[in-house]
Formats: C-alpha cells, sequence, structure tokens
C-alpha cells in the first residue's frame, strides 16, 4: 500500500486532473500538446543527452527495445493468423500492444519510484521508444498507404531527434554551452513531464467506447499488460546490466498501451475503436499491474 500512495497515486492524481478539466472545459489539446511536443519535450531530451555520460549501455536499451518489439510483433501475426483477421485487425493489435506509454506515464512512475538517475534512463528510453513509435507505429497504422517513406518523413519531423542530434555532437567534440542558455533549457525542461501527464488525462477523456469486441480487447490487454513485462524479464536475464537499469526497463515495459498510437489509428482509419478501447482499459488495468510490479521489485 506505501508503494501505491507514495509512487503511483500521485501520478494517477495528476492524470485525473486532466481528465477533469478536459471533461469540464473541453480544452484544444492539440495546442497543449504542440508546445509539449515542439518546445518542452526537446529541452528535456536534450538536458539528459548532453548531461549523460553515453556507454555500451545504451547500446542494450537499443537492443531491448527491438528485441522486445519484435517479440510483440510476432505474437501479434501469429495470433492474427490463427484466428484469421484482417490485416487492419492485425495492424489495430499491433498498435495497441507493442508501443507502450513510456513518456506520459512511465517516465513520472520512474522518477517517483527510482529518482533522478532512474529517471534519466527512462528519458533515454523514452527517446528511442518515440523514434520507434513514429516509424514502426506509423508503417503498421499506414499500412498499404506508402506506410514506410511516411514513417521515415514522420522520425525526421521529431524536434526530439534533432535535440539528440545536437547534444550528441557537443558531448562528443567537447563543446561546452553557455551556462546562461543551458539554465533556460534546463528550466523549460522541468515543465516536461507534469504537463505531459496532464496531457495524457485529457487524451483519456477524449476516448469513446464504441463497438467493443471482448476478445480482441482481452488480447491487446493480455499481451500488453502481462506478456510485454514476461517478455522484458526474460530478455534481462540474458543482459548484463546495471540493476537499476534493469528496473527501469522492466517497469517501462510494463506500462499501458500508448496514446499516441490512438491518434495513429484515428488518422489512417486503422482500427480507431480497438486501439482506443485497448489505451484505456491497459491505463485503468496499470493501476493496479504497476503497484503490483513495483512491490516485486522491492
Amino acid at each position: 500500500m506505501d508503494i501505491f500512495i507514495q509512487v503511483v497515486l500521485p501520478v494517477i492524481l495528476i492524470f485525473l486532473t486532466g481528465y477533469s478539466v478536459q471533461k469540464w472545459k473541453n480544452i484544444d489539446i492539440k495546442s497543449i500538446s504542440t508546445v509539449a511536443i515542439y518546445i518542452l519535450t526537446p529541452c528535456l531530451v536534450f538536458r539528459t543527452f548532453y548531461q549523460t555520460e553515453l556507454n555500451f549501455e545504451y547500446v542494450q536499451i537499443i537492443i531491448f527495445s527491438l528485441i522486445l518489439l519484435f517479440s510483440i510483433i510476432l505474437i501479434n501475426k501469429i495470433y492474427a493468423s490463427i484466428r484469421r483477421f484482417s490485416q487492419s485487425i492485425e495492424s489495430g493489435l499491433v498498435l495497441s500492444t507493442a508501443f507502450m506509454n513510456s513518456g506520459n506515464y512511465g517516465a513520472p512512475i520512474v522518477l517517483f519510484a527510482f529518482g533522478e538517475q532512474g529517471f534519466a534512463y527512462s528519458v533515454l528510453f523514452l527517446v528511442l521508444q518515440a523514434i520507434i513509435m513514429n516509424f514502426f507505429g506509423v508503417y503498421y497504422a499506414a499500412r498499404g498507404q506508402a506506410g514506410i517513406k511516411m514513417a521515415l518523413v514522420s522520425v525526421m519531423k521529431m524536434p526530439a531527434t534533432y535535440a539528440v542530434i545536437i547534444a550528441l555532437i557537443l558531448q562528443w567534440t567537447g563543446l561546452a554551452m553557455p551556462d546562461n542558455l543551458f539554465m533556460a533549457v534546463d528550466l523549460v525542461a522541468e515543465a516536461t513531464i507534469p504537463v505531459v501527464m496532464l496531457i495524457l488525462g485529457m487524451q483519456l477523456a477524449e476516448i469513446k467506447l464504441q463497438k467493443l469486441n471482448f476478445e480482441h480487447i482481452s488480447f491487446g490487454v493480455i499481451v500488453r499488460m502481462v506478456i510485454s513485462p514476461l517478455i522484458a524479464f526474460a530478455i534481462l536475464q540474458y543482459m548484463t546490466l546495471d540493476p537499476l537499469l534493469a528496473k527501469v526497463l522492466l517497469v517501462s515495459a510494463a506500462m499501458p498501451s500508448a496514446a499516441t498510437t490512438v491518434m495513429y489509428a484515428v488518422q489512417f482509419e486503422s482500427e480507431p475503436d480497438l486501439v482506443s478501447t485497448v489505451t484505456l482499459v491497459t491505463t485503468i488495468v496499470s493501476v493496479a499491474t504497476i503497484t503490483v510490479l513495483l512491490m516485486l521489485l522491492g
């Protein structure tokens, strides 16, 4: 119960604040999201990559993320083939299960649970997940509509991509950013997590449960909330990682479905009802599952 009160409850309360305000005022989420995507997140990403000494651990994060992603995609393909689902249903299931909410949800949970060092690992993971989601997520949502080309364009439009590049150039060349400029970046970066948490609550308020298919939704919830962390645990057994990093990756893998995939599903008409329902249900279920996982991790 202490873990729920100390770690999960504060995060849920912030989500509920965003949810309540959106239900009350019906705010234009796109405007706030644009500020978060184009200003806040790049500053947080730049600060993290500028300050963090990159080593082989981060190569292992990439390996972990790709193995987890392709494992879940394979599970979806096998299940869709056995059940003879259409390509559209398969894409909807992939969008619902292969991409976790490591930003709006995972990063604050890690911050509350593991502190600043764990949070630094989480930011590195969420940047990688954002790139993966913008490529593979767009590909599966737009499959048959110039998916790969659109996915590449989507990644290159991400401001965070350029924040990483600039930070790495400064780090590798040994050039130092002027202190007053870095203070400005740091100040904006501090606002990122609370704002994206409020945005998630607002996004959840926009989700409407329609055309429920119990089989599809149950499969999506089980894969995202149970199978994903189990696969992550299995992968970590074969990797030599800092114990804290291993915990961060495991908790991140247990996060609910990413809200961003709902926008992809709606934009490309790739089973939006299925994707949005799984996103909402996994977010609700995660209150219990994340608490239990954190208790097991101590």
